[in-house]
């Protein structure tokens, strides 16, 4: 009878986590494409209902996305989709800078004669999204044909890898749809992108680190105009 309840008790377990990934899983797309705007209250029996489950599940999800960085939960208050402070981009973007530059670095100095191919196809496809986007914005979507997880896979370095990807990608591609309404924004990345890409495919690695750093840092400036803005209105 003893092994029954536990046997019970693993299957619900099992469940839950099913549950709770679904949820997460749903509310993580709908955040990162805008379907949820920053602030948006995020209600435990709203969700619940919405998603046909108990609302266990549902606080495992909130946790899940608050941990990378995609809600924010207060106490007696509930969860909302995170609002980027100020402060909060510069802090992402100086990380984002330190690994971004390492990685490109340890890239360049892994090349190899396929490295050229590789970039060339990747940014041949990018071309033609911001030639086909009414604003030139550069989205990059998806994780296999982002140029900068792409460097990172490159790199070697698991750890850096694995940390863009699944820690500062989410949060930065909150901020990356800022961008999506600065006109020529697209095709000045795309340049930065392919002078990167030359010289790490050339296995010059100060100038690979150097252009990238160049890169994020006219980003940042970008981004940095438009929070500045934003919050002299607010």
């Amino acid at each position: 009878m003893h092994s029954r309840r536990i046997a019970l008790s693993t299957i619900k377990e099992e469940a839950n986590g099913l549950a709770a990934e679904r949820v997460a899983s749903g509310l993580y797309g709908e955040i990162l494409k805008g379907l949820l705007q920053a602030g948006a209250r995020l209600g435990e029996v709203a969700l619940a209902e919405r998603f046909s489950v108990s609302r266990g599940p549902v606080r495992m999800a909130l946790k899940s996305l608050s941990e990378c960085g995609l809600v924010t939960i207060v106490p007696n208050s509930g969860a909302h989709v995170r609002e980027m402070r100020y402060e909060d981009a510069r802090a992402i973007y100086q990380v984002r800078t330190a690994l971004e530059t390492e990685a490109a670095m340890l890239a360049a100095g892994r090349a190899n004669a396929s490295t050229g191919d590789e970039y060339l196809a990747l940014l041949q496809l990018h071309a033609s999204q911001v030639t086909s986007h009414p604003e030139g914005a550069y989205l990059q979507e998806s994780e296999e044909y982002d140029f900068h997880l792409v460097t990172a896979r490159m790199s070697g370095n698991l750890l850096i890898e694995r940390y863009l990807t699944h820690e500062l990608r989410p949060q930065l591609t909150l901020l990356r749809n800022k961008h999506r309404h600065v006109t020529g924004r697209g095709k000045i990345a795309l340049y930065e992108h392919e002078r990167i890409a030359s010289a790490i495919s050339e296995g010059d690695v100060e100038v690979a680190g150097l252009l990238m750093r160049r890169h994020i840092q006219s980003s940042w400036e970008t981004l940095e105009e438009q929070l500045l803005k934003r919050d002299a209105l607010n």
